[in-house]
């Protein structure tokens, strides 16, 4: 017979599966052996055309990651991490052992709280701007991970973005295997555990954005809506760090009452994305590119189940 897991791992898992990925594919699973939770990379679930080298579903398990630690935090655990993606075992990306009790800070339970209503919104945004003080608070989320957060407005960077999304969309839609895989994981019933439901999928452009579709609104003394998240360098252990960061700030955002969006396919092109490596060259390495503002609300893509992607260490096969 199957002991339960304890609340607080099962809650953990949930927590994890909450965090955001490219087409909602939830690239990881998890392993639990006693006190030691194993964050894998699910091969099966990285997009191939998108995604080749798994950047981006690195990124996501390490928002997976930062959900986990501050669902264990704000349930009283002490716990240390270990970030392991090695050229031997690639795929094991963590490990998080539970070491003892503790109480939790207001701040961790906030962002616990966030986490189950935090989502993508890829609908346009209102016409208000986003305060000073609200951009004062997601730079200084960044700090605490150990990255940076470089919100940018109209003028020379912005415009080499609306550049490189230019050439990324020509590209892609040109790219019949691109077009092929976004289209298996956009027609997804409402209900699915996975994929973009096709009743929430963006609006095909018909044609190139122009740059002011970047912003939720002409901001307040020209000020920026739209974030680069960046780390000092890069590889697959920066790819989690980045994931870390990135996922601090979306809750940060969530609890001001922001919605958020990726502005993601730059990042989807070879071309593109050294050109976006250029483009932030003085700051570190960018890892992902977000919009933030004040959205209407809009359905949560849901989730698979903790069950699909859990297994006790006695049961894995990896």
């Amino acid at each position: 017979m199957k002991i339960p897991l304890p609340n607080h791992v099962d809650q953990a898992v949930a927590a994890a599966v909450r965090a955001p990925s490219p087409l909602n594919t939830q690239p990881w699973r998890f392993v639990v052996d006693r006190d030691r939770i194993e964050v894998w990379l699910d091969r099966a679930r990285v997009l191939r055309i998108a995604d080749p080298d798994a950047r981006e579903a690195r990124l996501s398990c390490g928002a997976a990651i930062f959900n986990l630690i501050v669902s264990l935090r704000s349930n009283g655990k002490t716990l240390s991490l270990q970030a392991l993606p090695s050229p031997e075992e690639p795929d094991l990306l963590a490990e998080i052992t539970i070491e003892g009790d503790r109480f939790s800070s207001a701040e961790e339970r906030k962002l616990a709280e966030v986490v189950f209503r935090r989502h993508t919104n890829r609908r346009p945004f209102l016409d208000r701007p986003v305060p000073t003080w609200a951009r004062t608070t997601l730079r200084a989320s960044a700090l605490v991970e150990g990255g940076l957060l470089e919100l940018f407005g109209r003028g020379d960077r912005a415009n080499a973005v609306a550049r490189a999304l230019h050439r990324a969309e020509a590209a892609q839609a040109r790219n019949g295997a691109f077009q092929a895989e976004v289209a298996l994981w956009t027609r997804r019933a409402a209900n699915a555990p996975d994929g973009v439901p096709a009743t929430i999928k963006p609006p095909s452009p018909h044609g190139i954005p122009a740059q002011e579709s970047f912003f939720a609104a002409e901001p307040e003394g020209g000020e920026p809506v739209l974030g680069a998240v960046l780390t000092a360098d890069g590889g697959p252990a920066a790819d989690l760090r980045a994931g870390m960061v990135l996922q601090r700030v979306l809750l940060t955002a969530t609890a001001a009452g922001l919605a958020t969006s990726f502005v993601g396919r730059p990042f989807e092109t070879l071309e593109t994305r050294t050109a976006l490596d250029r483009i932030f060259a003085d700051l570190g390495r960018p890892h992902a590119v977000v919009r933030l503002g004040y959205g209407r609300p809009m359905p949560m893509t849901a989730r698979r189940q903790v069950e699909e992607v859990l297994l006790r260490r006695s049961e894995a096969a990896l």
